[in-house]
This record gives structure tokens, C-alpha cells and sequence, in this order.
């Protein structure tokens, strides 16, 4: 059964994705980045959520009690455990692994100043100058038609039924090697502490907009470990971006990348 939608869209049709029906435009809707803000606007009435989507990203749908049930704390405290368990060798010996003839070798990670789960990072609050959970949104993916993102005439525009932008991953079953459950739950986490909207998914990438990133070293710190617990090849080990760089370049910043291998 289709669902009514927004005025205005590019051809396109409805798809069955398992037992949930999505609606794809059939190219790479011109002018989407002006469409944005009014897809996002008319979220509340419509109950669909705007993603751009490369192809083959629909797989089988996870249904939203499946993130209901994630006890997000307790299973970043026992991925916590096991990450550290394993990649402690490696923090505490700053000797460089070998690396092949004319190949600079990784530098030294030194990883995570915790010994314990230290916890989630704290909410950022929202100032009356800042930008909107939707303004952001809406900047990220005018960022990607201005520079002619390289694959993004290959994405198609998918409005998918869920009851909040980061359930939609869930309800398409996004197709990559992400850990959905997982995901979906820290997605719904950071929606709630930095108004983070879920905009594209290009294969095994994600991209993220953020409208209240943190700004201080130490809460930072913490969004960092989040963000490496999640798996994502990029932070963890290709190559592995020494922790307290990584967790650097967090701060400030307004999106947010992922990808799976």
C-alpha cells in the first residue's frame, strides 16, 4: 500500500523493501539541495524521512523494537572491554610495525586515555545562533551538488516511513557491513545530544550532519571512543588514525563520515 507524498517530487515510484514500501526517484532529483529543507519540513505531516541512497543500499528491514532493545550504555562498556583488550599491545608499544620499501610507516597510536568505559558524552545544547537539526541537514547535502561529490549522480532520493531520522537505516535495512542494531541505536543517541541527521548513504558510507558538535578537548574525547566503538573501517584501522588526532578533528565539526567494509 503506497502512503501519500510531498508535492513537488521528481518521477519516481514505490519499492517493497521486506514489508516496508519506500518511495525512489527514478535519477538524481535536480535541484534536491532547494528540496531539502522542504522534505525535512514536511516530516512531521508526512512521517518520511529524506536519504540520499547509492544503489543496492536496500537490504531487510530491522524493525524499530530491535533498537528499542539495545541497552546502548552496557554494550559500548563491554565493546569497550574487548577493544581496549585487544589493541592494548599496540598502544603501549610505540615501535612502528614494519612497512613496505618507500611507504612511511603508521604512526604510533597511543589509544584512548581510559581504562574503564568512561561513559557517553554529554549533550550539547542548543543556542539560539546555531543552526537546526534540519538547517544542518540541509547545508550537508547543498555541500555535496556544490562540489559534485564523486558517485552522487548514481544516488537516487528515498523517502522512508520511520518514526524519526535515525530510524531510517533501520526501516531500509541498510545493506553494508555496519552493525545495524548498534548503529541505528547510537544514531538515535546522537540525534537526541547533537541533533545528528542521517543524509546519505553511498554504499558502505555514511554521512551525517551535525548541528550541535562539541567543541571542548574532553567531551570530544569521549564522542571519539563512540565513534570508534561503532567499527567504522575508516576510524578504526584504515590505517588507524591515532586516537587523539582523530578525536581533534571531532571538534567543531558539523558532519560526520563513516564506511564498512
Amino acid at each position: 500500500m503506497s502512503f501519500p507524498l510531498p508535492d513537488g517530487l521528481s518521477p519516481g515510484r514505490f519499492l517493497p523493501c521486506g514489508s516496508t514500501l519506500l518511495w525512489v526517484s527514478d535519477v538524481f532529483p535536480q535541484g534536491v539541495e532547494e528540496m531539502w529543507p522542504r522534505l525535512l519540513s514536511g516530516r512531521t505531516a508526512h512521517g518520511l524521512v529524506p536519504l540520499l541512497c547509492g544503489p543496492g543500499a536496500m537490504g531487510w528491514p530491522l524493525g524499530p523494537d530491535r533498537i528499542d532493545a539495545a541497552r546502548l550504555e552496557e554494550v559500548l562498556a563491554a565493546d569497550f572491554v574487548e577493544y581496549r583488550r585487544r589493541r592494548l599491545p599496540f598502544w603501549s608499544d610505540p615501535t612502528p610495525p614494519p612497512a613496505p620499501e618507500g611507504i612511511e610507516p603508521w604512526p604510533h597510536d597511543p589509544g584512548p586515555p581510559y581504562e574503564e568505559w568512561p561513559g557517553l558524552a554529554p549533550e550539547m545544547p542548543t543556542a539560539s545562533t546555531g543552526p537546526t537539526p534540519e538547517e544542518a541537514a540541509s547545508r550537508l547535502v547543498a555541500g555535496f551538488v556544490e562540489a559534485d561529490r564523486f558517485g552522487l549522480d548514481e544516488c537516487r532520493l528515498v523517502l522512508v516511513p520511520a518514526r524519526r531520522g535515525s530510524d531510517a537505516l533501520a526501516s531500509m535495512g541498510w545493506a553494508a557491513e555496519a552493525p545495524l542494531p548498534l548503529l541505528c541505536a547510537l544514531l538515535r543517541s546522537w540525534e537526541d545530544r547533537f541533533g545528528a541527521q542521517v543524509v546519505a548513504a553511498f554504499g558502505s558510507e555514511l554521512h551525517v550532519s551535525v548541528a550541535r558538535p562539541t567543541v571542548g578537548a574532553e567531551h570530544t574525547a569521549l564522542l571519539a571512543l563512540e565513534h570508534v566503538l561503532s567499527t567504522a573501517n575508516n576510524i578504526v584501522d584504515d590505517p588507524p588514525t591515532p586516537f587523539p588526532e582523530y578525536a581533534a578533528q571531532l571538534r567543531g565539526r558539523t558532519s560526520w563520515s563513516f564506511w564498512w567494509d
